[in-house]
Formats: structure tokens, sequence, C-alpha cells
């Protein structure tokens, strides 16, 4: 379990229970082995969800035409340090930075990584393109030959995460509905290459890939649990407060379903995912995936399934 995450108990409490799973009577299960538990905070009794996918991105081998942003390789000098080797105070933390003379700093930003050309080009495809490449954290990668390969997530630049649809909101450029995925394309399309670029400059956040062969395209991307992610069923959380995978009962208006409902597990994270009921819905694939990633953004309600050693010990008074 993660050193870091405020719910999940020890690994001995979960692996007793996952060793007694029934293919056969999952409900069964479940329902003998688990205890449902409401996610709530002083705040609010739900919490943010927004959807992502896997999206498929027109790119080329060098650069030509509109072709003109990288889908950048991993640089030699960024460096990860686990500052957790440091004190256990910070177990499960990390920063990303690289060394400069005999110190380690923080690693470039979005613009520093362009103009220094950092990372090697691994293809080519339209700026818009890539930028949400990025933010999705995953993608495949279609050659005019045909082939399809995966850029899987390798590292970022340790930056923080921003939005540009709140800042276009912040600037009265859309309004808080408009901010889809879909309208801030749009937004972009009309206002030019420099509006664009300098809109992409908002998000220090860089992310860097590694090509991957695509054996199987039913399978999804890795997610940060190191396993594929499974539309429709696969999660991304903060890793401070839930660990990876946990099942969550969730509850949601999600586009084209109202008052869905369904079994989840927490197995991915985002630069924005962040508080205990903040959630990132996994659609998968395709343009349906696109569509309904992009315009959801929905209140949710949560109920985690924890083994009865890790609810009982929450529910101890401290």
């Amino acid at each position: 379990m993660s050193p870091r995450a405020q719910i999940g108990g020890r690994v001995g409490d979960w692996q007793s229970v996952c060793r007694e799973r029934d293919a056969n009577d999952p409900r069964a299960y479940f329902e003998t082995h688990f205890v449902p538990v409401r996610i709530s905070s002083t705040e609010a009794e739900s919490g943010l969800l927004t959807g992502y996918y896997e999206p498929e991105v027109e790119v080329r081998r060098t650069r030509q035409g509109v072709f003109t942003q990288p889908v950048r390789a991993r640089p030699d000098d960024l460096l990860s340090a686990d500052l957790g080797a440091f004190s256990d105070e910070l177990a499960g933390q990390r920063v990303m930075g690289r060394v400069e003379g005999n110190r380690f700093v923080p690693y470039r930003t979005r613009d520093a990584i362009e103009i220094e050309d950092a990372g090697e080009p691994l293809a080519w495809g339209r700026p818009i393109d890539v930028f949400f490449l990025q933010i999705q954290g995953s993608g495949r990668l279609v050659f005019p030959d045909g082939e399809i390969l995966r850029a899987a997530f390798a590292a970022h630049n340790g930056l923080p995460y921003a939005s540009i649809g709140r800042e276009l909101v912040a600037r009265g450029e859309l309004e808080l509905h408009q901010a889809s995925k879909a309208g801030i394309e749009r937004w972009l399309n009309e206002n030019g290459p420099d509006a664009t670029a300098e809109l992409f400059a908002v998000n220090p956040r860089y992310v860097f890939f590694g090509l991957e062969s695509l054996p199987d395209p039913g399978l999804g991307p890795r997610g940060a649990a190191g396993l594929p992610l499974t539309p429709m069923a696969s999660i991304a959380v903060d890793p401070t407060f839930l660990p990876y995978g946990v099942p969550v009962v969730l509850s949601a208006d999600l586009p084209d379903a109202p008052g869905w409902q369904g079994l989840m597990v927490t197995q991915d994270t985002g630069g924005a995912i962040r508080g205990p009921m903040r959630g990132d819905f996994f659609y998968g694939w395709g343009e349906e995936a696109e569509r309904r990633a992009g315009s959801t953004r929905s209140q949710s309600e949560w109920i985690v399934l924890l083994p009865h050693a890790v609810a009982e010990s929450l529910l101890q008074p401290a």
C-alpha cells in the first residue's frame, strides 16, 4: 500500500482477503470480505469527477507541414529523487530535477524544454494534438503507413499542472460550461498559433513519453499502478488519500448516463487530481471516449470497499 495514503491499512490486510477472491460469485465475495465506507469531508458530501481517455494522434516521423510539435522522449538529464530515502516523514514523495554544477535544481519549464530541445523527438504532431496528448498522459500514435504505436507516459518535468481551461475562464474568454476539451480546442483553432503557444505556456508541466508496440488494441495504457486501465472501470485518484487497487462504488451524472453508479478500481493518478473525493474517470479510446471524457464534470459520491481490519482501524477513536 502507498505509505502516503490516509486510507489503506497494511499490505497483509489486503492480501488475506484477495486470496479468498471468488470469481464465480463476486457479489458474495465483496459482501463477505469488505465493508462499505462512505467518504465525506467537513466541506462536502461529494467531490468533483472529470474524465480522461487515450487519444489517437495523427503523427509523422519527421517534422513536416502542420506537424511541427515533437512528442518527446524523457531527457537523459531528467532525474527523480525519492525523498523517503532522506526522511521517513517524506516516504512516497518524489521530486524531479537535474544536476547543475553541484546542485540538484528543478527541471526546465515548458518554454525552456522547447527552446533547448530537451528530449529526443519520437514523432511529430500538430501542436494542439500533442498538448492534449500530454494532458491525457498516454495515447496511440497513428503513422501514415498505418502503423500504430503507444506513446506511454515516461516522466514529467516535476512542475505543477495548471489548467488552460481555467485560465480561459479567468480571462473571460470562455464561460465555465464552455471550458470542455471541445470548447478549448475551438478557441485555440479560432485564435491561431501565437495565442495557442502563449496559452500553453500557462501550464508549466511537460510530459515525456516512450514508444511501445500495441500487440493487443483492446488493452488500455498502464496507469500509475502499473496495470492496464479498463474503460469504465478504472479511476485516477489522489494517492495521498487512497492507495491503488481499492474498489470504489461511484455515483455520478455521466454524459449520456444520468444517475450512473458502478464499481471502479483506483489505478491511476494525475497532476490535477488532488483531494479525498477528486476522481478522473477512464473512458477508454476512440471518438465516443473522447467526447464523453471531454464533457465530464460532475459531482460524485464515493463509497470505498475496505477489508474489515482496515475499516475497523479507521473507526477506532484516535
